[in-house]
């Protein structure tokens, strides 16, 4: 058996009264996409239970999921009651929504392992110790892991059509690349765990983004089919970023909330980098501030756009939260001494901090031997692939478009051991805003 415990008291934030309307928080955070009827009166009406699931394919959430943690914080700020469930089951099927394809199915231990290092990361956005409205974390294995399957067709199959189930989206959306019938009954299990809180926890109300509308009225239905009951469901639109690219990805891949896989650093310029459309719709959901103070930073950041003022107030206070004040102090250290022109502040980092500023594949090991002996256009090409041809290369370094620890280098340049960084870094920089790392092995 396997249950989360009350975990220990983390971040709190004061929760306002329940009078604050989270329906028009969300509208003026553009957050709103769906809402079932009756649900706004029923959030003015009284304190309501809600949860969002969230899919432990992952031993971290990436930055996509923050948009539904920033939704339960919400929520809970606004004096209602959040619980985070966390696919212990629905994890051992896998969700179609969204997906072209079946996903591997993961073991049990690794489903744990992930579960476990998820819900660490919960507790640094929600406050479990505030009284009535504290979060709770609980896991759908619980309540499935002694569920047999005659049971389950008895009292979930029998009260959901088929023609219902085939028409939702998300199996619509697979039906030429195929769906296994382990995928089709995912909607049936998201559905049976809005029945099981609504009746064992009081849930009255399940969100999520907009993809999964479909399967969270599953669970309206079959609360009404059963029981007779009302239950209800808010979606939020999916991140699109202006330039059509997948929000919480950027060319090196997925941005994590673990600092194991983005570095604070990154997980810094990845708010830092938004474009202008962008950063627009980010600080209204991934923001605490009030809806006055981040008008004021809008307003600001419309008159003096250079200065990114609506970037760099996102990236301090989400960095901060997500990983600490001291990290976030040492990205913003990083990120002067980078993006600035001088080599001895870059020597202030340690060799952690240098590696944690790169992304795996701008850090080239070359072994020293190699280094010493190589010439400035095989090094940016043939051995680091800095520049995909001695051609390229070669240009680059006539017209004086790459640095090597700050200072612009020609044709003629080669590395000696007097200038390896703790005695094995090189820091290459290709243009304004491409760094590379060298280390000599």
């Amino acid at each position: 058996m396997y249950t989360f415990f009350k975990p220990p008291k983390s971040h709190t934030f004061a929760a306002p009264m329940p009078k604050k309307d989270f329906v028009a928080e969300l509208k003026w955070r553009n957050m709103l996409h769906d809402i079932t009827p009756g649900a706004a009166e029923l959030l003015q009406r009284e304190t309501v239970k809600g949860y969002i699931g969230f899919d432990p394919t992952s031993d971290s959430l990436g930055v996509g999921n923050l948009v539904q943690v920033m939704t339960l914080l919400h929520f809970q700020q606004c004096g209602h009651k959040p619980i985070a469930l966390v696919g212990g089951a629905t994890g051992m099927v896998g969700d179609p929504s969204g997906k072209s394809h079946e996903r591997s199915m993961l073991d049990e231990d690794t489903l744990m392992h992930n579960l476990a290092c998820q819900r660490k990361q919960l507790e640094r956005f929600l406050d479990f110790d505030c009284g009535e409205i504290s979060a709770e974390i609980v896991n759908n294995y619980d309540w499935f892991k002694d569920f047999s399957l005659l049971r389950f067709l008895r009292e979930v199959g029998k009260n959901i059509t088929v023609s219902n189930m085939y028409a939702k989206d998300s199996v619509q959306s697979r039906l030429e690349t195929g769906m296994s019938f382990t995928e089709f009954t995912y909607q049936l299990m998201q559905g049976y765990d809005f029945y099981y809180l609504w009746k064992n926890y009081g849930v009255k109300l399940q969100m999520g983004g907009s993809d999964q509308w479909g399967n969270i009225v599953t669970g309206t239905e079959l609360i009404r089919k059963k029981e007779g009951g009302e239950a209800h469901a808010i979606t939020t639109p999916l991140i699109k970023k202006a330039d059509g690219t997948k929000f919480g990805k950027t060319e090196k891949g997925n941005v994590w909330l673990d600092a194991r896989r983005t570095s604070p650093y990154r997980f810094y310029q990845f708010w830092i980098n938004a474009s202008d459309e962008d950063v627009v719709n980010y600080i209204r959901i991934f923001s605490l501030k009030s809806r006055e103070e981040i008008e004021a930073l809008e307003q600001a950041h419309a008159r003096e756009p250079h200065l990114r003022i609506l970037q760099k107030a996102l990236a301090e206070e989400v960095t901060e939260r997500v990983h600490s004040a001291d990290d976030l102090r040492r990205a913003k250290q990083t990120t002067e001494i980078l993006f600035g022109t001088s080599f001895e502040a870059f020597k202030q980092l340690s060799p952690q901090e240098i590696e944690d500023a790169f992304d795996e594949d701008a850090i080239f090991r070359v072994p020293a031997k190699e280094l010493e002996t190589c010439d400035a256009v095989s090094l940016l090409s043939v051995v680091t692939g800095i520049y995909p041809s001695k051609g390229e290369a070669r240009k680059a370094l006539q017209s004086h478009a790459v640095s090597i620890n700050k200072q612009k280098i020609n044709i003629d340049y080669k590395p000696t051991p007097a200038t390896l960084l703790h005695n094995k870094y090189l820091l290459v920089q290709k243009g304004k805003k491409n760094y590379y790392l060298l280390v000599a092995t």
